[in-house]
């Protein structure tokens, strides 16, 4: 018996399942992990560093303010007291008292101003120190008399409201 060939069917392809759910199916049955913790780590850094600086640059820039603020402020008492003490040197008595602070202008006029002071002894000479930013602001200084003596004495500061500039406020011995 003999068999004779017949025509031989070829497979027919059969089509993937379709995929669970909505959406298409990932290519890969997990995400690679390669390298995932190394940018997390970087980008913890990156972060890091930004808070740093900024951080930094604003601790930096409120010291810095508190520097020159404080120099302004010295600066200002100097002047004050030493445009304060030529005055007296100078006898411009008037000037003086224009420089003093508006509590001391109250409770003591120009006049009986003019005459305490023309008594004390003459200033020869001064040496005025940093000002000592305490409850109360002071300027120290050390002042020699035309008569020889010296004094270590500590010149009372207050701000006016209304010019924000410094005023002699008294002397304190």
């Amino acid at each position: 018996m003999s068999t004779a060939p017949g025509p031989v069917e070829a497979p027919q392809p059969t089509a993937p399942p379709p995929p669970p759910g909505p959406g298409v199916r990932p290519p890969f049955a997990a995400p690679p992990v390669e390298g995932r913790t190394a940018r997390i780590w970087i980008g913890l850094g990156v972060a890091g560093l930004a808070l740093v600086l900024c951080c930094g640059g604003g601790t930096a820039a409120v010291v810095g303010l508190m520097v020159t603020g404080t120099q302004a402020l010295n600066e200002q008492a100097r002047a004050v007291v030493s445009d304060y003490i030529n005055a007296l040197k100078d006898d411009k008595f008037d000037e003086a008292y224009a420089l003093l602070c508006d509590a001391r202008q109250r409770t003591e006029s120009e006049e009986e101003f003019t005459e305490r002071v023309s008594q004390e002894p003459d200033i020869a000479s001064y040496t005025l120190h940093d000002l000592q930013l305490t409850r109360d602001l002071s300027l120290p200084a050390d002042v020699r008399y035309a008569n020889g003596s010296q004094d270590s004495v500590r010149f009372l500061l207050a701000q006016d409201r209304r010019s924000g500039e410094l005023e002699v406020c008294g002397v304190a011995g």
